[in-house]
């Protein structure tokens, strides 16, 4: 079981941030922290690779082995044309290649674009297109993307694949095999650019936000306090998110690796099961797992401490909202308490919890992590008073008035709105929270998932909460749907676990029961007024619930109706 439940400790908040300083030299690289000088070590692991193509089960790669290969792959791309600023693509699962791409990458100062092996055709043409990527790295399973849209991309010139098998290609295993294993790195400010990473595109079409190196120190303190107080000795991190997204590369990948610790890779599908077989057969001590992991491994496997032999010791959570259920759930159930944590692609890890050094309370994101100067903004760019709902920004310095590093560069060919993202020297997140008198922050949603139904003003996040706390919810989404009178009332989709009944009569009595559900524990305005059951819910490759795309079929289905 994990570590015991931390309900009383100590409030070391305002300590913590007052005391911090930022310590940015002005040379950085992201490849000498996370690789290069752990390498000296033989036997220090850096990847454990779950791979289930793999007869043996699983295999390790060490800081050592890592290095070996960044520098033969270094060498491969600088005999490409890959020189500082050239934007490579890497489009691969959790696998080592990602590990050793990016570090080739930094040493190079290329600018490393990682994508997910999720997107179709039309998103990496889009991605590949903007960026005029030169070079895409990918193995066998994304090829038939990459093949569909390569002649539309002019601007790549070369595609190195792994386990491709394909003569018209550059083989990743060959190439690294016959180059040279010792390669003299590229020197880097802290301020020059290093990763190009794509906007999830929620809200419109996704934007490239270029992160400089700086970032990866610029989300140490968020990191360490989330995981309460990474590293400690024998530290094993796993998340099932995506290594191609900030939550995978920026708050599990390099954070990790920059500790010297190992990281669990797997390229299995995630399943509550494979998630506790995992940490159990690794020893997983630390772990980054979306509101949604949480939800389906709650409804899965309640009492997993009966099954399973965990190490646990600290779990972050962000993407949305965890919510009181969830919370009381990782609490009871694992004895640990779920650190929230808030951040964006464009500037990470700005506020959260650290259950080891404040408490934390149940559904709040938690306050704002030392380093970072972070407030909840009125439209006229005013700090709101405790109890009121603004945007969540954050000040370009720290409250000592020294330039945060966490700060991305800036939207890629989009000067105008790199501009627009800001409000003076405030970064606007797009997000919205409540603030208490205690300064916790409480998510609210993003700004555009907002909505008045009858004159009240509705955040879906604090529904669809209550609606997961009953046992029939696997998960919900909450968005607004016209309606003549009342502008908008409350529509709840929602996807029920496997041994829910079903049919005519069942699912009518379900409705009545949620709906009263809601109704008995949230204001008589919130509960929704219709509930549609669906088999699952548009998701983000983030983890992220697409609310938008519902709000938009709402928006259709009316138009279509009227």
């Amino acid at each position: 079981m994990g570590t015991s439940v931390q309900t009383n400790s100590p409030d070391r908040h305002a300590q913590l941030h007052s005391e911090f300083r930022w310590l940015l030299p002005d040379d950085f690289n992201i490849a000498q922290l996370c690789c290069r000088r752990w390498a000296d070590d033989a036997n220090r692991i850096a990847i454990h690779f779950d791979d289930e193509d793999d007869i043996e089960g699983n295999r390790s790669l060490t800081y050592a082995e890592m290095q070996q290969q960044a520098n033969r792959l270094s060498n491969v791309l600088q005999s490409l044309q890959v020189t500082r600023g050239t934007r490579v693509a890497i489009v691969l699962p959790q696998r080592p290649e990602v590990a050793v791409a990016h570090i080739a990458c930094q040493q190079l100062a290329a600018i490393a674009m990682p994508m997910s092996v999720l997107f179709g055709p039309d998103a990496l043409e889009y991605r590949l297109q903007d960026s005029e990527a030169t070079l895409v790295i990918v193995d066998r399973a994304g090829l038939a993307s990459i093949d569909a849209i390569r002649a539309q991309c002019p601007a790549l010139r070369q595609v190195i694949a792994i386990d491709a098998g394909r003569d018209d290609l550059i083989d990743w295993h060959a190439a690294l095999s016959s180059a040279a294993d010792s390669f003299d790195p590229v020197a880097t400010r802290a301020t020059d650019p290093a990763i190009l990473i794509y906007t999830s595109g929620t809200t419109g079409a996704p934007k490239g936000a270029l992160i400089p190196q700086s970032a990866l120190l610029g989300n140490l303190p968020g990191f360490v306090a989330s995981q309460n107080w990474f590293p400690q000795q024998g530290d094993v991190f796993w998340s099932p998110a995506d290594w191609a997204w900030t939550g995978g590369l920026m708050d599990a990948l390099l954070p990790t690796l920059y500790f010297g610790q190992p990281i669990v890779a797997s390229r299995a599908r995630f399943s509550a099961e494979n998630a506790f077989r995992l940490m159990e057969k690794y020893g997983v001590t630390n772990a980054f797992l979306f509101p949604t992991a949480l939800k389906m491994m709650m409804k899965a496997v309640p009492e997993p401490t009966q099954h399973y032999r965990l190490k646990l010791r600290a779990i972050m959570s962000a993407g949305e909202a965890v919510g009181d259920a969830v919370f009381n759930w990782t609490r009871a159930a694992l004895g640990i308490t779920v650190n929230e944590m808030f951040g964006q692609t464009e500037a990470n890890y700005l506020v959260g919890n650290c259950a080891l050094h404040w408490p934390a309370r149940p559904g709040s994101m938690g306050k704002p992590y030392p380093g970072h100067r972070v407030a909840v903004l009125n439209e006229a760019g005013e700090a709101v008073a405790p109890g009121e709902i603004g945007e969540v920004a954050l000040h370009r310095r720290d409250i000592h008035g020294h330039p945060d590093p966490v700060l991305f560069v800036g939207y890629w060919k989009r000067p105008d709105a790199t501009t627009d993202k800001y409000r003076g020297d405030w970064l606007l997140t797009g997000d919205l929270a409540e603030v208490d008198a205690d300064g916790y922050l409480w998510y609210r949603g993003r700004a555009d998932d907002m909505f008045k139904a009858a004159g009240y003003r509705i955040g879906p996040s604090e529904i669809e909460n209550c609606l997961v706390k009953h046992p029939a919810v696997a998960n919900a989404a909450v968005v607004p749907k016209p309606d003549a009178e009342r502008g908008n009332v409350v529509k709840a989709f929602i996807v029920l676990t496997a041994d829910t009944p079903r049919g005519e009569t069942a699912d009518r009595r379900l409705v009545e029961q949620l709906q009263q559900h809601v109704r008995g524990l949230l204001a008589p305005y919130e509960y929704p007024k219709e509930i549609e059951f669906i088999d699952a819910l548009p998701m983000t490759t983030t983890g992220k619930v697409q609310r938008r795309v519902l709000r938009l079929l709402e928006e259709a289905r009316a138009a279509e109706a009227a």
